[in-house]
């Protein structure tokens, strides 16, 4: 999904920041993790205005690599809020019963298969080959697996899948030592930029477009603790400013690649700047439109394997009422 630039959209975010920075009232203090890749990128410019102390809540943001390191705080009470993949979110509901919400969604698909070659045209094309991946245990691993099933293959069988550290995918692909690989952006973007024998081979969220009966490629979330004490208009102030933040980094992409490659959430603001075009950023909020946009993705996951979506489909509760 390419967009443009729009004043508007600049204009916009700097009257709600310049308003928040104006308003009387007490901030409320919200801990946040945010993962490093594209469900942390739209954060970049709410991280900036918080920094400048012109945001809603009076943020302390934290990075991390891995789903795991922020899964943890939440569960042990460190941090209020995280931006997790969508299938680690509804486990944590069902392992804290019920003490997690989804508050939003932020990231729909990132995934391609890249090549160093021209051979694969379908993902029939896959057949007999070894796709190197990441995302063992969670939703890359699913939505590939969906989608070649879906396309009459069985992973493991007709399609050798090998799962390496996405770093070590990355540095492996770009150096041409693997011949096809699945990965996220950024790492994608990394890849193309340093080896120009690599092209991109499927666009994933294409082939789960057409096998997959009108779901969602739904890959990040905005997830919150029930029993951190927010208050309604503390998580409403988040949910403007939120959109904000993604509205920005969409719009004005030069100027929110820096903002990325200053907090740390990718390598370099050349990357960020050529990845977020693809990486699909949104804020879909509200119960009724979280679960439209999510329910049939959480079902996909159901059918092929109930563990990864914690056992069983998430009730209402765990869509957070705006």
């Amino acid at each position: 999904m390419k967009i443009r630039r729009t004043a508007f959209a600049a204009i916009a975010a700097i009257m709600l920041f310049t308003l928040a920075a104006c308003g009387q009232k007490s901030k409320a203090e919200i801990r946040m993790g945010v993962l490093k890749g594209p469900t942390g990128i739209g954060s970049a410019y709410l991280m900036e205005q918080n920094e400048k102390g012109k945001s809603l809540n009076k943020y302390s943001f934290s990075t991390a690599i891995s789903p795991a390191d922020l899964t943890s705080r939440l569960i042990s009470g460190e941090l209020d809020m995280a931006a997790l993949p969508t299938n680690v979110a509804a486990s944590l509901y069902a392992k804290t019963n019920g003490n997690i919400q989804i508050v939003a969604v932020n990231t729909l698909g990132v995934l391609y298969i890249l090549e160093k070659g021209v051979s694969i045209k379908t993902v029939s094309d896959l057949r007999g080959k070894t796709v190197y991946a990441t995302g063992l245990g969670s939703n890359p691993e699913y939505a590939l697996n969906y989608i070649l099933r879906k396309n009459g293959l069985e992973p493991n069988r007709d399609v050798n899948i090998v799962y390496l550290d996405s770093a070590e995918l990355t540095t492996r692909m770009a150096a041409g030592s693997i011949d096809v690989c699945m990965l996220p952006v950024p790492n994608v973007t990394t890849v193309l930029m340093k080896n120009q024998n690599v092209k991109i081979a499927l666009d994933l969220t294409d082939e789960w477009n057409k096998v997959s009966g009108g779901s969602a490629l739904t890959m990040g979330c905005i997830v919150i603790r029930k029993n951190a004490g927010l208050k309604s208009d503390a998580v409403s102030d988040f949910l403007k400013e939120y959109k904000v933040s993604i509205d920005y980094v969409n719009n004005n992409i030069p100027e929110a690649s820096k903002l990325v490659a200053k907090y740390e959430i990718t390598g370099t603001a050349e990357i960020a700047e050529a990845a977020i075009p693809d990486c699909n950023l949104v804020c879909i909020a509200g119960r009724d439109e979280i679960k439209k946009a999510i329910e049939g993705y959480y079902r996909v996951l159901f059918e092929a394997d109930p563990s990864s979506i914690g056992g069983s489909m998430p009730n209402d509760e765990f869509y957070y009422q705006k």
